[in-house]
Order: structure tokens, then C-alpha cells, then sequence
């Protein structure tokens, strides 16, 4: 028998000592049994986050060819290794969709036994056992098919998957759907004042970029441009008609990027960074307009190097952390992929 006491953040689960908060831990307890306020999900799909995966990626490509089983086996240790998803290396892990099997009796998240669900908190906190080695797995791609459970705390969030859409789709947009809710937020507050905030999105033809310049033009930036590394890239944004402009510039070259972005109609008010490769911070400052906003989705950023960087450029920035969640996100970011093709079409591309 397990203790009735439990925690609605998940302390009870975490086996550091001194304890932590889940994310911060290093191994979290993955019993079965559930505290009273606790849901189990029989977990059919993991979406590793983009910088995880391009770590493991990179770590595990030689000669231009990438290992499939060599990352298959990293994503199996660590998640043996710290009974949750959580890359050692990025700090960062994904989310999951799954069908929930048991309810404990004091759980306050509204959800039923049979309901199929996708996490909107991370892997990084969520206690995890795969059970098949990920032997559906190529371990090519940021969905990992898989059969094991979750378990969700009390102050856990997560979402019935919508019917109308396939899981894949879903799971994409769901992994991402904060940025799009935030950004929305944020370019509502410049427009509210009769500014006509000008957006630059870096990163802007992947699942959080795409769906950001949505966000931007809905609720009322004046100018969208959408930031890309290279030819294939623009062309795939041009086509979705999700941006003013599209310019390419390597963002880890900070001149570069301020460069384009002015080029394209900038300097920007509310520039996004959406991309998944570390040293971008220097250049996303550079971009923005002195009283401007920088808002950091990726979770390769380096938020010392943006905060020392910015102050040696002496740039009256304000920088924010997309940390992932704001009221209504998953809803706001399903009905912009149902209203806008560009979007659909791009999230369609990457599956």
C-alpha cells in the first residue's frame, strides 16, 4: 500500500534527496499505483521536443548518416535511467497521447477512464515506463510510437484529442501550442495601443513559427516576417501565405539576422524565436526595436547569454520565456490550424 498523501506538483513522486520540484529531479518514482489525486494514461505516442531530438541527432550522425537504433537506445536509458523523458543534455523532453486507464478519486482534472488525451505539460516532470523498447520505433523522427504509461499529477494539464483531426496532427500541434497563444497576447498589447506592431517570427516555417505568424496577423500585427535558414524553407513559408515577407538568415549570425529583418521591414517589435539550434540570442536582441519584445520558444536558448548579450548591446528589450502554458492555448491553437490552410498544410508537411 502506498500513502494516501500526496502532492498536487508531484513531490511525492520525486526520489532526490534533498527533493525538488519534478522537472528539476533527477529520478522520479514510476510505481503503477496511483495517489488519490493522480490519472494513469496507457501512453500509445511520445513527441520528443525539436531540441532534444536534434541533439540526439546530431550526437548520433556520423559520416551524414543518422543511427536510428543509437538514438532509439539513448531515448530508452534516459527514460529508464530517470523514469521520465528528460534530454541531459537540452534539459528538455516533449509530451505524449494516450488513452486514460485509471482515475484516482480526488483527481481535479476532469478526466474520465477511455478518454483519449494529450499531455500539455512536459515529459520532463511526467513519471514514464515504455514497456515495448520502442520496438515500433526508427528512432528517424520526433513521433516515437510506443506502449507503456504516464502518470499526471494533480496540477497536471491535458486535453481530450479532438475528433476531427488524426493524432499525429493533433499531438504536433499540441506539443507547440503555447507559442501561438502568447504571441497573440503579446502583439494584442501593441496593437491595443495604436501601434502597428511589425512581428518578426525566427523559425518561422516550423510547427511553433508557422502557427506564431498566424497568431501575429490575427490579432492585428501590421507587418509579418517570417525568418527561415534557407531556400527550401522560404519557399515552403512563401507558399503558405503565412507571412508578409520571408527572408533567409542563418539566426545564430547576429548581424545577419538584424540585417534581414531590417531589410524586410524591421526592425521588429515583437520578434519570436522559434528555432531549435542554440546561439540565437544575439541577433534576435539586434532585430528588435528599442522597446520591443523578444519572446523565447526554443528551448536551446541560453537565457544568461540573452540577458548578458542584451545588456552589453544596451538594448531596451523586454525578453520573455515561453514556458508553455496560457489559459485556453490547446483551444486557440486547434482553431487556428482549422481556419488557416497555410498552417494545416505546413504541420501536414512534417508528418
Amino acid at each position: 500500500m502506498i500513502s494516501p498523501e500526496s502532492d498536487p506538483t508531484g513531490l511525492h513522486r520525486v526520489l532526490d534527496r534533498p527533493p525538488v520540484l519534478p522537472q528539476a529531479a533527477q529520478r522520479l518514482d514510476t510505481r503503477r499505483e496511483l495517489w488519490p489525486d493522480e490519472v494513469r494514461i496507457r501512453v500509445e505516442r511520445l513527441n520528443l521536443d525539436a531540441a532534444s531530438f536534434r541533439q540526439l541527432e546530431r550526437t548520433h550522425t556520423t559520416d551524414g548518416v543518422v543511427d536510428g537504433d543509437a538514438i532509439r537506445a539513448a531515448v530508452l536509458d534516459i527514460v529508464a535511467t530517470r523514469g521520465k523523458m528528460q534530454n541531459p543534455e537540452t534539459g528538455s523532453g516533449g509530451m505524449l497521447v494516450g488513452t486514460v486507464e485509471e482515475v484516482g478519486p480526488d483527481s481535479p482534472l476532469g478526466l474520465a477512464v477511455g478518454d483519449r488525451v494529450t499531455t500539455l505539460v512536459s515529459l520532463t516532470l511526467t513519471p514514464l515506463v515504455l514497456e515495448d523498447a520502442l520496438a515500433s520505433w526508427d528512432g528517424l523522427g520526433e513521433q516515437v510510437p510506443c506502449d507503456g504509461y504516464a502518470v499526471l499529477f494533480g496540477r497536471s494539464i491535458a486535453a481530450v484529442i479532438p475528433d476531427d483531426l488524426p493524432v499525429p496532427l493533433s499531438l504536433s500541434v499540441m506539443d507547440v501550442c503555447g507559442a501561438p497563444a502568447l504571441t497573440a497576447r503579446i502583439v494584442g498589447e501593441y496593437a491595443a495601443t495604436g501601434r502597428d506592431p511589425v512581428v518578426a517570427v525566427v523559425g518561422g516555417a516550423g510547427k511553433s513559427g508557422s502557427l506564431s505568424l498566424a497568431a501575429a496577423r490575427d490579432a492585428g500585427a501590421a507587418r509579418t516576417i517570417g525568418v527561415v535558414p534557407h531556400q527550401a524553407e522560404s519557399e515552403l513559408l512563401t507558399g503558405a501565405g503565412l507571412a508578409d515577407e520571408v527572408t533567409i538568415a542563418d539566426a545564430r549570425d547576429p548581424v545577419a539576422l538584424r540585417d534581414a529583418v531590417e531589410k524586410a521591414g524591421g526592425p521588429a517589435d515583437v520578434t519570436v524565436v522559434c528555432v531549435d539550434v542554440p546561439g540565437c540570442e544575439g541577433g534576435a536582441v539586434l532585430a528588435t526595436a528599442d522597446g520591443g519584445t523578444v519572446v523565447f520558444f526554443s528551448m536551446a536558448t541560453s537565457f544568461s547569454a540573452a540577458a548578458l548579450g542584451a545588456e552589453g548591446l544596451a538594448a531596451d528589450v523586454r525578453m520573455l520565456v515561453g514556458n508553455g502554458f496560457v489559459p485556453g492555448h490547446a483551444a486557440y491553437a486547434m482553431d487556428l490550424l482549422r481556419r488557416t490552410d497555410g498552417v494545416r498544410r505546413l504541420f501536414e508537411s512534417r508528418l
